[in-house]
């Protein structure tokens, strides 16, 4: 249980404070988290790394020389927001591209998309990296699906020495799906963590019981199975890896040993031991061990076995030096301290040059557009919550009338202050996506950001570049939500008006083709999202967001007529 603790809420907040106080000569606070403290040089890869509080060293603790250029941090086992992502990528960037990478959480991939999608309007060339070792989340067939735990250390490492190296973003991306794809990681848990302020553990077990493939989060695993010797604990976490080796993985490895907060180092060093052995007893030579705390989860009991199958690459790039609070390798001179002012609040969008008169011509219909958007989301909020409510939470009306709404206000001001069209929308996406909250307004902040980038601030929209428009938003929701024709979501409604505008037809005619790829879901069994656990009582009901989708479609091409 934490014991040291001033107000809970606070707790992740301070929690960062004191650690950047202690290492200011690794880091620097910005808003949403932490960045370097040393200068780093112009044209290098950004490497950003985050996700929720409460896994410390990861992962802040992995920001310096050698390693990531920053860190952000959400409050306890939660995503940090788009805006804390994107101060931190800003502060970051040296020209390069940034990269963002994180355990393949849905809260992260959206919430990091959607920063994505900000800094790419910006000209920024920003991608994130999803990491996906543990075997317990999904199958071999589904590797890219799993969530990340303690694969985060080696992967991370390996990317970020790649960009160290001054690798360009495709190059230092291609080694990161490398050594994501050659790591495996899986976990056993003997005691749930209790949150900061809270009376009890998230979950209990059984006196001499374990939990099969725990998860990072206060998650109790998946199966449970008697405890017993250390041994048979060794022989669960080897035995599942190797029955789960990459292609063509050769007999070289890195063990990884990872404690989840709340085991002693003597009781994982008796552990290693046991995997050593029988590692080597099935022919593997472990190149390198490690043994201690990387990605914890409060103070759970419990334990991880991460292998990295090496290559040529990954080896070299894992035994590059690096410098930072929680993770040093090799020797390396630390920079000399960088003494950049870093924002200490979320950065706005704002006008930076003004638009072209053509472009703050089309900003003045984009912005009555979205007050007609917003009046129909406000006339429509009861209905659009009660579909939702069948297989979901209820909140999509709502979501969708304080969004709209939002991203009104920030539009008018925008606007008024001379912005073209891609500036004006994009400041509508950041103010939707953060007063609406949740999967839909990460999407639609997203779909508005992406469609802006394409109007830019200095050109008139022609018929091909508002086709193009809608390409882009439709890539950016299918890019951060996942989801495709036939599973039941917003996707359903716009994919066929996206493709009826690519084939030449009006937006009239995408608004029809909107409107009965909405009326289709109904017959839709929901696969993902938040209805996904609810699907079968889903059916027969048409999904909000589709619905949704299909009015704002609608409005548009009255407006564009």
């Amino acid at each position: 249980m934490t014991v040291l603790v001033n107000d809970p809420e606070d707790f992740p907040a301070e929690s960062l404070a004191g650690f950047a106080d202690a290492f200011s000569a690794w880091v620097k606070p910005v808003y949403g988290g932490v960045v370097r403290s040393t200068k780093v040089e112009e044209g290098k890869v950004a490497l950003i790394v985050g996700g929720g509080s409460g896994h410390y060293p990861a992962f802040a603790g992995w920001v310096g020389p050698g390693f990531a250029d920053g860190a952000v941090a959400g409050n306890i086992f939660s995503s940090p927001s788009a805006a804390q992502a994107y101060s931190v990528a800003k502060a970051a960037d040296r020209g390069a591209g940034v990269l963002i990478g994180f355990g393949n959480y849905a809260g992260d991939v959206l919430h990091f998309g959607q920063a994505v999608e900000r800094l790419r309007s910006e000209g920024i060339d920003a991608r994130t990296l999803a990491v996906t070792d543990d075997i317990a989340s999904g199958g071999p067939d589904e590797h890219l699906k799993r969530r990340g735990i303690a694969g985060d250390l080696p992967t991370f490492k390996v990317t970020a020495a790649a960009a160290e190296a001054g690798l360009s973003i495709d190059e230092v991306e291609a080694v990161f799906n490398n050594v994501n794809e050659r790591t495996r990681s899986f976990g056993v848990a003997f005691s749930g963590c209790t949150l900061p302020g809270a009376d009890g553990p998230l979950f209990s077990l059984d006196e001499g019981v374990m939990g099969i493939g725990l998860g990072i989060h206060g998650e109790p695993g998946v199966d449970e199975k008697p405890l017993g010797t250390s041994d048979d604990v060794a022989k669960t976490l080897v035995d599942g890896l190797l029955a789960d080796r990459p292609e063509n993985p050769g007999n070289r490895v890195i063990a990884i040993v990872n404690g989840l907060g709340d085991t002693k180092y003597e009781e994982m060093f008796v552990l290693y031991r046991d995997i050593a052995r029988r590692l080597r007893d099935a022919d593997l030579e472990i190149v390198e061990g490690e043994v201690g705390e990387f990605v914890t989860s409060l103070d759970m009991a419990g334990v991880s076995l991460t292998l990295v199958w090496l290559d040529d690459e990954i080896e070299k790039y894992w035994f590059a030096p690096c410098d930072t609070p929680a993770y040093r390798k090799g020797n390396m001179e630390r920079p000399e301290a960088d003494t950049t002012q870093l924002a200490s609040a979320p950065e706005p969008v704002t006008v930076a040059k003004r638009g072209s008169e053509e472009s703050q011509a089309l900003a003045e219909k984009a912005l009555g557009v979205l007050r007609a958007i917003s009046e129909l989301m406000q006339e429509k909020e009861k209905e659009l919550g009660q579909i939702d409510s069948v297989a979901g939470d209820g909140d999509h009306g709502i979501g969708m009338a304080r969004g709209s709404k939002a991203a009104v206000e920030q539009a008018e001001r925008l606007a008024a202050d001379g912005g073209g069209a891609g500036t004006v929308l994009a400041g509508a996406g950041d103010a939707w996506s953060a007063s609406a909250g949740g999967t839909s307004g990460a999407l639609w902040g997203a779909l508005i950001t992406a469609f802006g980038s394409v109007l830019g601030d200095e050109n008139k929209a022609t018929g091909t570049t508002l086709t193009g428009a809608a390409r882009a938003a439709l890539d950016a929701v299918t890019r951060l939500g996942g989801a495709k024709p036939g599973d039941k979501t917003m996707v359903d409604a716009f994919t066929p008006a996206v493709e009826a505008l690519e084939s030449g037809k009006s937006w009239d005619d995408a608004a029809d083709a909107a409107k009965a790829g909405a009326d289709r879901t109904k017959d839709l069994v929901a696969k993902v999202g938040r209805a996904r656990p609810l699907g079968e009582k889903s059916l027969g009901t048409p999904d909000a967001g589709a619905i949704s989708l299909a009015m704002i479609i609608e409005t548009l091409a009255r407006a564009l007529k």
